[in-house]
């Protein structure tokens, strides 16, 4: 635990050092679990983006994208059940004062056990070698058996009581795990008790006139009110999909976790319209499709699990996440759900507009099933820069701080740097990078030995840096060395473009999907 701590101290320190992120306001003592995207988190945010979107939107001729506005009719959220439904179930540490979900709580309680479990597993696999079933162990291990069936009841009991509103029920079941206060320690818990989520905001040039709204807890809604405008004009036929990428806002109370959980924050989602039948087929089927375009930027297949839900949100008869071993443990960061034809129907109630898709194969008008895929952008940016943060020990017995992130995604895709700043070296390093500029980002370096320069982008994560020295004059090459291996080639600098291009393209990292 406290190794994952200190990781997880690092990747924070890190992202500020080498302007990734920053505390938000930071001059006036920040605003909490706000933050905003640095000069090269920012690029690294975008391309995440583009990588989720061309995968999404460009590869698949069925779907479109989508920019819907963060304001939206009220009545949109009542519709939705976000004015009703939209809770975090809420406990707080009287010894700390300090306020948690208690969900999560019960969460981390279950987490724990099935890490016990897991250790057990590991230890016997190491005991008997090619020799171990890993199938068996499990479900005749008496130790592993009692750590899965204490987590599946916790687990299945808080699901239940959630599902029946029963607070008390909730606050019972942490009372009885003796789950303690992570500050204090202490079990000296206060009832449960429900806080909405959504922010509240006017709309109007004076007070009295002013109309109540909501800055959006999610982008759907966007591509719900929107369904029958894209269908039309786009004449999309059954199955397509809608997909949006945007901000949104949550009053998270207990915010925390560094860019994890954020009160304002960025979605990719896509809304995938189905035929009423067909939904739990297509949910099967972007399960796979999402945990394939994860997997393709080689971030281990270990670290990705899926998690299918005990209790389901009142819009869904199927729900799974892919959750991240993040520094703090596994967690959710995609969500797959089906979520019938709840929205569409809603929206066609509240506002008295047909909603509905007339297939020509059956000669019948119906209300869509929805299979939505929502990515936290902002998650998928720390499961990427977290994981890729590496201290590595080199042979001659020094250590170097590495952020292996997949060149397709990286923020500066190579560094020119002359060897020294005279003798027409930094002339040279210029041309090269008004032939490159073109099609990647690159930087120019020409302070301090040439070792520290390669530590510097070791740590800033560019995956190429380019050195001009004196033999540049004679033959026109460079010498070209790679991030991740530190190895070096010497290449024509015509031939720079497209060695980067070999490394970078989208289109060889989408072969992996």
């Amino acid at each position: 635990m406290k190794n994952q701590e200190d990781k997880f101290k690092k990747v924070i320190s890190h992202a500020k050092e080498y302007g990734y992120i920053f505390q938000s306001s930071e001059i006036y003592d920040g605003l909490s679990a706000v933050y905003d995207y640095a000069q090269n988190g920012v690029e690294l945010k975008k391309n995440i983006r583009e990588y989720w979107w061309k995968a999404m939107v460009q590869m698949n001729e069925n779907i479109v994208g989508l920019d819907a506005a963060i304001f939206m009719h009220p009545t949109t959220w009542k519709a939705s059940g976000h004015v009703d439904a939209f809770n975090d179930p809420l406990i707080d540490n009287k010894d700390s004062k300090k306020r948690y979900r208690a969900d999560v709580l019960i969460e981390d309680y279950a987490e724990k056990l099935n890490i016990k479990a897991k250790k057990e597993i590991t230890k016997a696999a190491k005991r008997f070698g090619d020799a171990f079933n890993e199938k068996e162990f499990i479900s005749t291990n008496p130790r592993v058996i009692k750590y899965f069936s204490k987590r599946d009841e916790v687990l299945k009991r808080m699901a239940k009581s959630l599902e029946n509103e029963d607070l008390a029920d909730v606050k019972d079941l942490i009372v009885e795990l003796e789950i303690v206060c992570p500050v204090s320690g202490s079990k000296n818990w206060t009832d449960v008790k429900q806080f909405n989520l959504m922010f509240g905001t006017k709309l109007g040039a004076s007070a009295d006139s002013a109309m109540d709204l909501y800055l959006r807890p999610e982008t759907a809604q966007g591509i719900f009110v929107n369904f029958s405008n894209v269908q039309k004009t786009g004449r999309m036929k059954i199955p397509f999909g809608i997909a949006q990428t945007g901000k949104a806002f949550r009053n998270e109370i207990v915010a925390r976790q560094f860019i994890f959980r954020m009160r304002e924050f960025e979605q990719m989602e896509m809304q995938f319209f189905v035929r009423p039948g067909e939904e739990i087929k297509w949910y099967e089927y972007w399960k796979e499709k999402r945990l394939k375009w994860h997997l393709s930027l080689g971030l281990g297949k270990d670290n990705y699990r899926f998690h299918d839900h005990d209790k389901l949100a009142h819009y869904a008869n199927a729900a799974a996440d892919i959750e991240f071993n993040f520094p703090f443990g596994f967690k959710e960061l995609e969500g797959i759900h089906s979520r019938t034809d709840f929205d569409l129907k809603a929206h066609e109630e509240h506002s008295g507009k047909k909603l509905q898709f007339f297939d020509h194969e059956l000669n019948k008008n119906y209300v869509p099933y929805v299979v939505e895929t929502s990515i936290g952008l902002d998650r998928m940016f720390l499961a990427i820069f977290s994981t890729s943060l590496q201290n590595e020990t080199l042979e001659d017995g020094s250590e170097r701080t590495v952020l292996k992130l997949p060149s397709v995604l990286a923020p500066t895709k190579a560094a020119i740097l002359p060897l020294v700043k005279k003798d027409g070296l930094p002339e040279i390093a210029r041309k090269i990078i008004d032939d490159l500029k073109y099609d990647f980002n690159v930087a120019y370096d020409e302070k301090d030995a040439i070792g520290r320069r390669y530590r510097r982008q070791d740590a800033v994560g560019t995956p190429f840096c380019i050195t001009v020295d004196h033999e540049t004059k004679n033959n026109d090459t460079v010498t070209i060395r790679f991030r991740d291996t530190m190895k070096q080639e010497r290449v024509k600098i015509s031939e720079l473009n497209n060695l980067i291009s070999q490394e970078v393209s989208i289109r060889n990292w989408f072969d992996k999907i």
